[in-house]
């Protein structure tokens, strides 16, 4: 798996966690629901740290407990 498809899928996995839309999680992190929507469509291929941020702040978990998945652990090397 590499990086942007676990950022995906943990988006995805904690709006389920939370019984949330994509448009209602943009709007309790203050971003734009196009902001995610790219994230999660693919139209963003690097998303901003900041972005990550504000979501987590948003669902009031910390980026630790964000990365903290077996997705990020296991990660594919990006530099081959």
């Amino acid at each position: 798996m590499d990086t942007i498809t676990a950022v995906k899928n943990r988006i995805f996995q904690l709006c389920d966690k939370h019984n949330i839309s994509i448009n209602k999680l943009a709007n309790i992190c203050a971003l734009p629901p196009s902001s995610v929507k790219n994230i999660l469509y693919g139209k963003s291929q690097n998303p901003k740290l900041l972005t990550i941020k504000m979501i987590c702040d948003g669902l009031g978990i910390t980026l630790s407990e964000f990365f903290n998945t077996d997705d990020f652990n296991n990660l594919e090397q990006e530099i081959k």
